[in-house]
């Protein structure tokens, strides 16, 4: 049941983007997290709103793990009523291995997902133990990948920090396996101190997702500024990751702002397709 021919393959020529076989721009979605109080509130509801916002898909996170089956069942039929997509879902690293991976495994095939990414890990104080968390994730790719589904990974700022001479994003890069897909959180990235474009240039063919989320230095801005607002470069986010970066779909991300959960959702997607070039 994995979507994987709603994410058809972009094609460069001439260091342009060509759009895909079937005519169709790359899918902008929202990261639910952005939401999270409306979605405890009321689920299918809130859906439904960021559906008719213009959004063409959704990424769930942790919470849809403890659905039960009809009400996972129930939610698929939503977004097909809706025709919108979900191409991946956020994961507690507990949930890669043993009796929880099958249940995110048959979780993410009812909701038509593609990739199961783990949305963070514990911290680790070594090098070694971040190779450890590649680990799990091929070994989670193997018992993923005859379902159809990937293994994915979201960084935060742990990840570009650098720690013992190298970035831990950087040994996962190198020791996961390709069909692992880095999925790129700009604003965490910025905050970092590293640069989003650099990385993509540097990881051809894994930043198959982004996480578009905005920065800006100061207590009173951070992550409250709204998608465009920060210092994110994104003409030329947008530019490597169509050229060479691999991405597939995009999710703009809010973790709060001076307007309301839903009211922030539209404002941003406003912003993106502006940037983008859209309308």
């Amino acid at each position: 049941m994995a979507m994987t021919a709603g994410i058809p393959v972009l094609v460069a020529a001439s260091g342009r983007l060509v759009e895909r076989a079937s005519g169709g721009k790359i899918p902008v979605g929202l990261e639910l997290y952005s939401v999270r109080e409306e979605l405890k509130r009321d689920a299918e509801g809130t859906v439904r709103a960021v559906a008719k916002m213009g959004y063409q898909c959704v990424e769930f996170y942790a919470p849809y793990f403890e659905w039960t089956e009809s009400q996972t069942k129930q939610m698929r039929k939503v977004l097909d009523d809706l025709g919108i997509k979900c191409y991946s879902t956020h994961n507690s690293a507990a949930y890669f291995s043993g009796k929880n991976l099958a249940r995110a495994r048959d979780w993410n095939l009812i909701l038509g997902s593609k990739y199961v990414v783990m949305a963070s890990s514990e911290l680790k104080t070594t090098l070694e133990e971040w190779g450890k968390v590649a680990e799990v994730l091929n070994s989670a790719a193997e018992q993923l990948a005859p379902e159809g589904l990937r293994a994915g990974y979201h960084n935060h700022q742990v990840e570009f920090t650098p720690l013992n001479g190298r970035r831990p994003i950087e040994i996962l890069a190198e020791k996961t396996k390709p069909s692992v897909m880095l999925q790129l959180d700009v604003g965490t990235c910025i905050e970092a101190g590293s640069d989003p474009v650099a990385w993509i240039r540097a990881s051809p063919g894994r930043i198959r997702s982004i996480h578009c989320k905005d920065w800006a230095p100061g207590t009173d801005k951070g992550y409250k500024v709204l998608f465009g607002e920060g210092v994110a470069d994104w003409n030329g986010i947008f530019a490597a990751a169509e050229n060479g970066g691999g991405v597939e779909y995009y999710l703009v991300e809010q973790e709060g702002s001076r307007y309301s959960e839903m009211e922030t959702a539209q404002k941003c997607l406003q912003r993106f397709e502006s940037l983008h070039g859209r309308n």
